[in-house]
């Protein structure tokens, strides 16, 4: 139902799941062995999986923080945005590789739930893509002490609104690493 012409394809796209980002955050281990389950069954399906990668003042590109986790490597040919803002499209070629794949759909994994991913999600749906949440496949870290939610509190609040987003021409909505069915394109 993408508003997109001609871009009948899915992705998969793994925000920022690097050292630095996920070291502390919620059930970082589960949340990683999803996403690396949805990646290799992207793989198998065939449908392409775009990594998104972050720097910045305290994540400089190249050092050991800023590196994609151990557990989750790109593979030859697999597209690897670099950004410098929350919103993986911002300033970044983003659009232009989903355009090439003729993506018109994505399913958005990654950290952290309340900026980049969230970010990503809207924008994505205003672009026109139908935008589907991994419900179990993201994250963040404790920001309790700058008065925000515990960590659990938000992922459990993006996913209660992003199943009930709606657009016109779009369908968005979530569903569990489990129970997604990527098809071949």
């Amino acid at each position: 139902m993408t508003t997109l012409a001609d871009r009948p394809n899915s992705a998969l796209v793994v925000i920022d799941v690097q050292v630095g980002v996920v070291a502390e955050a919620w059930e970082r281990d589960a949340v990683v062995a999803r996403i690396a389950g949805l990646v290799q069954r992207a793989r198998m399906a065939g449908v392409p999986v775009v990594w998104v990668q972050h720097s910045g003042e305290h994540l400089p590109a190249g050092s050991p923080a800023w590196q994609i986790v151990p557990e989750l490597q790109p593979s030859a040919g697999e597209p690897l945005i670099a950004k410098l803002y929350g919103d993986s499209f911002q300033e970044t070629d983003l659009e232009e590789t989903l355009a090439e794949l003729r993506v018109g759909r994505v399913y958005i994994s990654g950290a952290q739930t309340d900026q980049c991913v969230r970010g990503t999600l809207h924008s994505a749906l205003v672009r026109g893509y139908d935008t589907i949440l991994v419900s179990d496949a993201h994250t963040t870290e404790d920001a309790t002490s700058w008065g925000a939610p515990p960590p659990e509190l938000v992922v459990a609040h993006t996913n209660l609104y992003w199943t009930y987003e709606e657009a016109p021409g779009r369908s968005c909505g979530t569903v569990a690493a489990a129970h997604l069915e990527f098809e071949s394109p």
